[in-house]
């Protein structure tokens, strides 16, 4: 879980460098993540670092490579 809110806190922190609509998809997948590590807590804690490398996936697909493929 502590894992899930360092992708918070790049989710919002990407707000200075992408629109506000994005930010506000990346936030809606991470509460969507949130809710599933919620219920995975007690009965599969293994799977809980997943969601966080899955956040992180999410993040760098859609921070760093939207800007690779919009730039120029």
């Amino acid at each position: 879980m502590v894992g899930l809110a360092c992708v918070l806190f790049l989710d919002l922190a990407s707000g200075l460098v992408v629109d506000w609509p994005v930010v506000v998809v990346l936030v809606l997948a991470w509460v969507v993540l949130f809710v599933l590590g919620c219920t995975w807590w007690t009965p599969h804690p293994g799977r809980l670092p997943w969601l966080c490398a899955v956040g992180f996936g999410i993040w760098v697909v859609v921070v760093i490579g939207g800007s690779v493929a919009f730039a120029g």
